[in-house]
């Protein structure tokens, strides 16, 4: 697992921070609730670093009962898409955005 970005709240239920990759250096990334969200399959945020929008994130819960953000990023230089969670840091402060190589393949 890799720590890939930080975020901090910013409003009610948004987030603003940065990614950071050897690749991807982002930052003024926000996280913000989609109002267009419809069906329960549907994001519950869009991912915006200035006005592109580079992905979207689903509310979920842990098997722990933790609630954090399931983020997918994707954009046309990316090879693939990059999958990610947004969680709460321990000491209450900030977010941390956590990247780890999937095992095989997913169904998303």
């Amino acid at each position: 697992m890799a720590t890939i970005g930080t975020f901090k709240k910013t409003g009610s239920n948004e987030f603003t921070g940065e990614i950071v990759t050897l690749n991807l250096q982002s930052k003024g990334v926000r996280i913000v609730p989609d109002l267009r969200a419809s069906g329960e399959n549907a994001p519950s945020h869009r991912i915006l670093v200035g006005r592109a929008e580079i992905g979207a994130a689903w509310s979920k819960r842990s098997n722990e009962g933790r609630d954090y953000l399931g983020l997918k990023l994707d954009d046309p230089s990316f090879t693939a898409p990059i999958y990610a969670n947004l969680f709460d840091d321990e000491d209450g402060e900030g977010y941390s955005l956590i990247w780890s190589r999937p095992n095989g393949r997913r169904g998303d």
